[in-house]
């Protein structure tokens, strides 16, 4: 099967319950934001401005639980911020467990292998040694670390862990490869952080999924590249989604990093000409979601958006009308339900109700629409069922010939010109390993990432009296057509 059974008819029965019922709206996904607090600035994340008078806020492990409850979505995703930096996610996923839900941990990674050497320490015993062992050998655990877990003391064994389940995935922000996806997370060596823990994550038998977001400069070719290098690391699914314009996000863009949003998020033409592979990719590789949703990214078919479906919770309350649009926050789930005038948002035919929705393709808003049958054509539920019941596709089997290291790892990283200048051997900007569209390289160029570090270094080169024709503005690379 392409996804396990269990997960697959837990949601099933849910969706066939409610249309039994005729429940009009329900939950599918709950968008769990326990906070908004995280260590990175990706480009293109609108929380860092739409929650900033409340980035250390935190939802009570109570309070999170009882919305789980409250709108009993069979599937939650806690989000945020960074979901790891929540001082009860431990408590969080085993209260969520014990509710029966299936638990998605969307992460940057950068935690990740702390949680997993945590649940080694407090359930060590001889059993985990060849795991250990071979944690050891592929550098992914240290030998000090190793020896702690080994010896781990009482309050390592009591604590409450993020243990592997076939209910639980981690859910690995990868947004290309390295040189792409370190410049819009705004930091270099993510990327290998991200591989590291997926390596160890699957060592330990834990289930991994990924989630991308696809913005102008993404290319198609960039993201089939990708997905090899994900199946043979053994990723057990993909989301992948459009990267959207919404307000927040382009406030951020505007006001802290004085970037034009239009040369870095996607049109309708344009996620239409991105994803005009994912059908394709559906049958390469694992992509969670619908074959209805993926022919709506590739322009055969329109949906009318089902935000309702995939409500979000955060320190404010409900948040409506969806995860990326805010007109309101709500005490309860019903009321929001209730009193949001659902027909005034998306797009139908393509029209949009709300100019806001004008180039949302997101799959927090359409992707249910595929699985609940809106805009149903002959044929769709049999699509559905051969998509989630047929053979899983097996990993690639030369992902590890995908030059997936090609920024910093290469010395082609986004602040490799500002440290050469600084080295004294700043000369011609260097090319990015992949050269996207055989013609299409990053030199000289930040796409919107945060310039500090590489403005600091020249800084310093520039107190030692040493002119820089490096630009500095970090401005976005030219668009594709």
């Amino acid at each position: 099967m392409r996804f396990p059974l269990a997960l697959t008819l837990k949601i099933a029965k849910h969706i066939v319950g409610h249309k039994i019922k005729r429940t009009p709206r329900f939950a599918m996904v709950l968008q769990l934001e326990p906070l908004h607090t995280c260590n990175l600035t990706c480009t293109g994340c609108g929380r860092i401005r739409e929650y900033s008078t409340s980035l250390k806020d935190m939802v009570p492990l109570e309070r999170c639980l009882e919305a789980a409850k409250e709108c009993d979505a069979p599937m939650v995703s806690i989000c945020g911020g960074e979901p790891l930096i929540y001082p009860k996610i431990e408590e969080l996923v085993v209260g969520l467990r014990n509710q029966g839900r299936i638990i998605y941990i969307c992460t940057n990674a950068m935690f990740m292998r702390k949680k997993m050497r945590e649940y080694m320490a407090a359930h060590y015993d001889v059993s985990m040694e060849e795991k250990l062992g071979r944690l050891v050998s592929a550098n992914l655990v240290t030998e000090k670390d190793a020896e702690t877990i080994r010896k781990s003391d009482p309050a390592a064994r009591a604590k409450v862990t993020i243990k592997p389940s076939k209910w639980m995935y981690w859910n690995v922000h990868v947004d290309g490869l390295e040189y792409t996806h370190d410049l819009i997370v705004e930091r270099e060596g993510v990327f290998k952080e991200c591989v590291e823990a997926i390596k160890m994550a699957k060592i330990l038998d834990y289930q991994v999924a990924t989630n991308t977001t696809v913005y102008r400069e993404t290319e198609s070719a960039e993201l089939e590249e990708m997905f090899k290098y994900l199946s043979w690391l053994g990723v057990d699914g993909h989301t992948i989604s459009p990267g959207y314009d919404y307000d927040a996000a382009k406030k951020d863009m505007v006001k802290r990093l004085g970037k034009d949003p239009k040369a870095f998020f996607l049109t309708r033409d344009l996620t239409r000409i991105k994803f005009k592979d994912i059908e394709r990719w559906g049958q390469l590789f694992t992509i969670f979601g619908t074959p209805v949703y993926q022919e709506f990214l590739s322009g055969k078919r329109e949906l009318t958006c089902t935000a309702w479906a995939i409500p979000t919770f955060n320190v404010r309350g409900w948040k409506a009308p969806c995860y990326l649009m805010t007109d309101g926050h709500y005490n309860g789930y019903q009321e929001m339900l209730t009193k949001v005038n659902w027909e005034s948002y998306g797009v139908v035919n393509g029209v949009a109700r709300d100019p806001r929705c004008e180039n949302c393709m997101v799959h927090c808003g359409y992707d249910p629409s595929g699985a609940l049958g809106t805009n149903y054509q002959s044929g769709d539920n049999w699509k559905n069922f051969r998509y989630n019941f047929g053979i899983k596709p097996k990993p690639f089997p030369q992902g590890d010939k995908v030059f997936a290291f090609n920024g910093q790892s290469v010395g082609k990283g986004h602040l490799a010109e500002a440290k050469a200048a600084v080295a004294g051997a700043f000369a011609a900007a260097p090319k990015s390993v992949f050269q996207r569209n055989g013609h299409h390289d990053h030199s000289g160029s930040d796409a919107g990432a945060d310039t500090s570090q590489r403005d600091a270094l020249l800084a310093k080169l520039g107190s030692n009296g040493t002119k820089s024709t490096t630009p500095t503005d970090g401005s976005t690379h030219g668009s594709e057509s």
